[in-house]
């Protein structure tokens, strides 16, 4: 405890090396979290769009809605499949649904970004995502031009709120009601009619069914049911496990791109403290060898330089996580792959981050200070104790 104590106060005698080492890995370690809590963030933002309690049955051959196609006939079997949940007034837990893309201008360049319409059916829809909430107005009527949007297409993109009109598919829409999803992808679509979104865009198929299971555990039930019926073309997935898919390849390379990128910066950082930590071995050296002739074994040297390397980047790992946890502040808008339209989502720091950070830090702390710890420990004790 002598040399640890030894350690820690040579380092507050070397603040401002202390402080820039410090600095240096955490800057690298900033970069770390804020690219995983930008993957975190756009994964959690399509997983709770879904629940586990509702399927979603699109065509076998598509993997997402946009490239789905739903006869009304099928739908009309799907919604009558017994492992459908059924309101108290004995209602059909079930809604019909179609997928489109439009374009609309941004507010900050003007440019023009995908937003997804959805068309859905009135009521139906909303009773199945009780996540999804009208803030101001009220629901489109049934039958009618009238539209809700979600509240990040009313911060993103040059449309007026509550009451203005949208043009797209050379018709006017109405905005009747702003809905706040929750931070789910619902905050960036569109919500419409389904029967008058088909209409005015030509279409004679939906893109996807959705159900209320009888219970999350039915799924399995639901699809033996679906596949086994010859007349079906579909397949039904829990659609918090759609969702879950459908961010997968983005937030798969994000990850990576990201980690490449720091681990390129993390050599910067672990050469800063592996000179640091020479430079500290080198002005200490008569300091070692005293050390040394007082008793102190070789290994005791050596963990007590690695200690102090240790602690330069648990300090650093401290730094960087403060500043990435700024950024749980922020949202930011990037094409979701999958739909090709453009999804607004916050970073998000989660406990895994947090601990793969501080690994991480603990790993450039190690390799940094691997070297002049070994070197401080290997140091003959006459030549440690002549040196000025």
């Amino acid at each position: 405890m002598l040399l640890f104590h030894y350690s820690y106060r040579n380092l507050l005698v070397r603040r401002l090396t202390t402080f820039l080492t410090a600095g240096g890995m955490g800057l690298v370690i900033f970069v770390f979290a804020t690219v995983l809590m930008f993957a975190e963030g756009f994964q959690q933002t399509l997983i709770t769009s879904g629940s586990p309690e509702n399927a979603v049955f699109i065509r076998r051959s598509a993997e997402t809605e946009v490239q789905s196609i739903i006869e009304r006939k099928d739908a009309a079997i799907l919604e009558s499949l017994p492992q459908v949940a059924m309101d108290k007034d004995g209602r059909i837990l079930a809604a019909r649904e179609m997928i489109v893309l439009i374009s609309l201008p941004k507010k900050q360049s003007g440019s023009l970004s995908n937003v997804q319409v959805r068309g859905v059916t009135h009521g139906t829809s909303l009773a199945l995502r009780p996540q999804v909430k009208i803030i101001a107005g009220r629901e489109f009527n049934a039958g009618s031009s009238e539209i809700l949007i979600g509240r990040n297409i009313v911060k993103k993109f040059k449309i007026k709120g509550l009451g203005g009109t949208i043009n797209f598919s050379g018709r006017t829409w109405t905005i009747a009601g702003i809905m706040d999803g929750g931070g789910t992808a619902f905050d960036s679509e569109i919500w419409g009619d389904v029967d008058t979104l088909m209409g005015a865009f030509k279409r004679a198929a939906y893109s996807s069914v959705i159900v209320r299971m009888r219970a999350p555990s039915a799924i399995g039930e639901l699809k033996k049911t679906v596949l086994n019926d010859p007349r079906l073309v579909e397949e039904p997935r829990r659609e918090d496990q759609y969702y879950e898919a459908q961010s997968e390849l983005m937030a798969r390379f994000i990850r990576m791109l990201g980690i490449s990128l720091t681990l390129i910066f993390s050599l910067g950082a672990i050469t800063g403290s592996m000179i640091t930590m020479f430079a500290a071995v080198a002005a200490r050296t008569s300091e070692i060898g005293t050390l040394r002739a007082l008793g102190f074994r070789r290994r005791f040297i050596l963990l007590a330089f690695m200690g102090e390397s240790l602690f330069l980047s648990l300090l650093g790992a401290g730094i960087g996580l403060a500043a990435a946890s700024l950024m749980n502040k922020f949202t930011i808008s990037t094409m979701n792959w999958t739909t090709f339209s453009e999804l607004t989502f916050r970073f998000l720091l989660s406990r895994s981050i947090i601990v793969n950070s501080v690994i991480f830090a603990m790993v450039m702390g190690i390799i940094g200070g691997a070297l002049p710890s070994i070197r401080a420990a290997r140091m003959n004790i006459v030549s440690a104790l002549r040196a000025r």
